[in-house]
């Protein structure tokens, strides 16, 4: 059973193994903390800390309160970098920082001066239908899941079953569902992956800003391309 996130697999080198490198792409998702809030200024938020939330933009941002009374503030900037890179310095980037820190203070004016304490990013995969695909390899005798584009903390279950029904070579509801049955189109050779991923990103920002879905993510949704795939 393998499930390597951004990171090479054990396929070795089978067509499947291409196959899985041209499926996905690594980006950077990036996250903030802040210091302690004070029960004041949580009291002000009116905010349970039970709930997490994450907004419904194209470039979405995720956060919640930890157990010590900080705001973890994530999301928006998912960064790609040509060919495929995955390497540490990647995991710094200012720019995006601060842009985080810019719509924390949009999104909670009531919190102006409170300093950000931590800092970090992480390498997670991606697949053209921006959720998890599955396949199989060695006659049946391993089975994969990647691309779950930052979705896994819930979809990992739902995952695991899937490949335990189908090591055991099982015909369930779940291993009959489209999505698992499905494998979306793979990612195009650079400087085309790179370029066609700035792009998207560009547009779905514009149409977080202004509304208006525009020609280029329209056609990949008639493409089934994206969360609507």
């Amino acid at each position: 059973m393998l499930a390597t996130n951004a990171f090479p697999n054990r396929l070795g080198r089978s067509w499947r193994h291409l196959r899985t490198r041209w499926e996905t792409v690594p980006v950077y998702d990036y996250v903030l903390a802040t210091e302690p809030l004070t029960a004041e200024q949580l009291a002000a938020l009116r905010w349970d800390p039970a709930v997490g939330v994450a907004d419904a933009g194209n470039q979405f941002h995720y956060y919640r309160i930890t157990p010590d009374r900080r705001i973890l503030w994530g999301g928006y900037d998912v960064v790609y970098h040509f060919g495929r890179s995955i390497r540490e310095d990647h995991l710094d980037r200012p720019q995006t920082f601060q842009r985080l820190a810019d719509h924390f203070a949009a999104t909670f004016p009531q919190l102006e001066g409170i300093r950000f304490t931590h800092r970090w990013a992480g390498v997670i995969d991606t697949s053209t239908q921006f959720c998890a695909l599955f396949g199989q390899a060695h006659g049946g005798r391993t089975v994969y899941a990647t691309g779950f584009t930052g979705l896994g903390v819930g979809a990992s279950r739902f995952a695991a079953d899937v490949m335990l029904d189908r090591l055991q070579g099982l015909d369930t509801a779940r291993t009959r569902l489209e999505m698992v049955r499905k494998r979306p189109p793979p990612f195009p050779p650079e400087p085309f992956a790179w370029l066609g991923i700035m792009i998207t990103t560009w547009a779905r920002a514009r149409e977080d800003a202004t509304g208006r879905r525009n020609l280029w993510l329209r056609t990949l949704d008639r493409l089934g391309l994206g969360f609507d795939s």
